[in-house]
């Protein structure tokens, strides 16, 4: 649940989790990587108007050339990077298994986790028999006590039953580390598919009562107790769901925190046996947390006392079969995609082996396989590169800010404290972790995702009242990605972002500053969209605004949430401008900010042409191949409700109009439908 701003939509993640034993960061490999070309000209459709769809002219000979494959629900650039990617770190763990390694070493458990993924025959033969002794406990449950003790041990390797657990920074306190409890518990994720009444959502809610089902049966029900299951947790889900805040409350930082003794959760929240809870989960002691939203908590809490116990093994028995599926034979894991990949996304057939257990190794052993990856594949020079450019960054927004007409000094001498003290992470950590104690065997593929994710979750139990470790990374190195976190201020580059088409070597500065100079300020832009900007530099969740900015600011963001909200992405579904607000502001600020750097660059300040166009074209052109791609219909619906950031398309067609120097550099008139009159116009940082 930590509060981080992504670049990318969170369906690309790769996950963040360990470490590996020494490697040299100056390996031959590194200086002998081919330099990518610049900008292909074959991704344009010259044939489109670049003033009705930017989109369109600049993307849509990739789009026409890479249609979407059948595995995926919407293929884009940034996909391809990743792909990459995964092929890369496929034949680093492939090339490991060459040779024998000692057990206990990071080579021998990479292998070995690799290798339990990929033995279809075992897991085929093992059937449901991993988690028969789990489902077991869980049966043998008797009071609502039982049930509180499951509740807390589960979270360790499952998702979140009835509601979340987490330690991290007290958004008050930054230094240091806390508790947060939270709403969860939702098998689809999002509230509005349990409340909704469009045909789309009952749909999908009988479709996944479908899956429950079938996977009870697989479990070894009959299937009159798998049905009575599946009955049993749609109830309880739909009651969480609908005590649930909507999402876009869930983005109000000052809503959601609520720091307060854990001795008085029985009077401020509700009335619960929370000692027997925090006992169960590992947090015996613990004095004080933040219980990030009181009545869907308190809901939850009441729910798990008042819901007849056998209910609620169904319940938490599904939390782990949901969990365990895609570890477990092909059944089970094709039962799965056919519910969340084919119908909820779209996506017509499963990816391959490999790719689901090269991304499986990428959650478990993040950090380790990442040191590996940087050590053949980021060189030294890339991070100089990056650093220089982030440099030059941070002085476009410093000046930027300012310029601002709208903002006091007061404002804007705290706004620069802020931008002055940015953490800045580059390419991969410079301590790396140490996981030896993990252990990884050849008993059953769920059976070691079960320790890594325990290991991981006592990790992070590991932090709470200690200080915040501001040196720790919240993504493994090989993430395609970028992230920016409030509470330390920093923002985070991974090397697997640095190529291609977010980042040339040895490309121009156009498309540099247009593709990972727009990612870098729009990370720096996080720190002051409309959830940034209540944090200062340290960190802490404060207001230094004044009261007459904060409401200029806030009469400036509502006219892009408005003008979001007024875009159609599917049939008569409508962005959603509010739950977008903290991306756009980002994408809108990253353009502007980098543009400006861009123009007192040599190249910025050319006219000199290169493949007919100008330096300041090529900037756009390569901002808007970041997001080339195509998108399924049931995909644009399903992001549309859960993703916080603009469709692919409208981070293009929705941002660009909102920036002057497109419109000059494109020749943009009143005659084209993108114009936006000034006036109109989006103008915060």
């Amino acid at each position: 649940m930590k509060k981080l701003h992504y670049y990318l939509p969170l369906a690309l993640l790769t996950a963040t989790s360990v470490t590996i034993v020494g490697c040299k960061q100056k390996a031959k490999a590194q200086e002998e990587i081919v330099v990518e070309k610049g900008l292909d000209l074959n991704n344009l459709d010259t044939t489109a108007n670049p003033g009705s769809s930017f989109f369109r002219y600049a993307t849509g000979g990739w789009a026409d050339a890479n249609p979407i494959p059948d595995e995926y629900s919407r293929y884009g650039s940034f996909d391809q990077l990743r792909e990459n990617n995964q092929k890369q770190i496929k034949d680093l763990i492939e090339e490991l298994g060459k040779t024998e390694h000692k057990n206990g070493t990071t080579p021998q458990k990479i292998g070995d986790l690799y290798k339990a993924g990929m033995d279809s025959v075992k897991l085929n033969k093992d059937g449901a028999s991993p988690i028969k002794d789990q489902l077991a406990t869980i049966a043998a449950a008797k009071t609502v006590d039982d049930i509180i003790t499951l509740t807390g041990k589960l979270r360790h390797y499952t998702s979140a039953p009835f509601f979340g657990f987490y330690v991290g920074a007290d958004d008050m306190n930054s230094s240091m580390n806390i508790a947060h409890i939270y709403q969860s518990g939702l098998g689809l994720g999002e509230r509005e598919y349990y409340i909704a009444t469009d045909a789309t959502s009952k749909a999908l809610r009988e479709g996944y009562i479908k899956l429950i089902q079938t996977q009870f049966e697989y479990a070894g029900y009959t299937a009159d107790a798998a049905k009575a299951a599946s009955e049993s947790v749609m109830k309880i889900e739909t009651a969480l769901a609908k005590a649930h805040f909507e999402k876009e409350k869930t983005r109000i930082p000052e809503l959601n925190y609520h720091k307060m003794q854990v001795s008085s959760l029985n009077d401020s929240v509700a009335k619960f046996n929370w000692d027997l809870f925090f006992t169960s989960i590992g947090a015996k002691d613990m004095k004080e947390l933040n219980v990030s939203q009181i009545e869907p908590i308190a809901a939850a809490v009441k729910l798990i006392q008042s819901t007849p116990v056998e209910d609620s093994k169904a319940y938490l028995s599904w939390n782990l079969i949901n969990a365990s599926a895609k570890y477990l034979d092909d059944k089970f894991v094709n039962a799965n995609f056919e519910f969340y990949g084919k119908q909820l996304s779209g996506s017509k057939v499963i990816q391959p082996r490999w790719k689901r257990t090269v991304n499986t190794i990428n959650d478990a052993l993040g950090e380790e396989v990442g040191q590996m990856y940087v050590e053949k594949y980021f060189p030294p020079k890339a991070k100089e590169r990056m650093l220089n450019l982030v440099k030059g960054l941070q002085e476009s927004l410093s000046e930027r800010i300012n310029n601002l007409e709208w903002m006091s000094k007061e404002t804007k001498a705290k706004a620069q404290e802020k931008l002055g003290t940015f953490i800045v992470k580059i390419g991969y950590p410079d301590k790396w972790r140490d996981i030896s104690s993990l252990e990884i065997k050849e008993d059953s593929y769920w059976a070691n995702i079960v320790r890594a994710s325990e290991y991981e979750f006592n990790f992070m139990l590991g932090k709470l009242g200690k200080p915040v470790d501001r040196a720790e990374w919240l993504m493994s190195p090989q993430t395609v990605n970028a992230y920016y976190n409030p509470t330390t201020n920093e923002i985070c580059f991974p090397a697997g972002i640095l190529q291609p088409p977010f980042f040339y070597m040895n490309g121009d500065d156009a498309i540099n500053y247009g593709a990972i100079g727009v990612v870098i300020g729009h990370e720096m832009t996080h720190g002051f969209d409309d959830q940034g900007r209540k944090y200062d530099k340290n960190g802490n969740m404060t207001d230094w605004w004044t009261a007459d900015d904060a409401k200029k600011f806030e009469e400036r963001t509502k006219v892009l949430s408005d003008f979001f909200d007024n875009i159609k992405v599917l049939g008569d579904l409508h962005a959603n401008g509010k739950f977008t607000l903290g991306e756009n502001i980002a994408d809108q600020g990253g353009l502007q900010v980098s543009y400006y750097a861009f123009m007192k660059t040599k190249d910025g300040q050319s006219t000199e042409k290169i493949d007919g166009f100008t330096p300041q074209q090529r900037f756009f052109l390569s901002y808007a191949n970041l997001w080339a791609g195509n998108i399924r219909d049931a995909e644009i619906t399903r992001l549309t409700k859960i993703d916080p950031h603009a469709l692919g398309k409208w981070r293009v067609d929705g941002a660009l109009p909102h920036v002057e120097p497109w419109y000059q550099a494109f020749n943009i008139t009143e005659a084209d439908s993108l114009f936006i009159p000034k006036e109109k116009r989006v103008s915060i940082w």
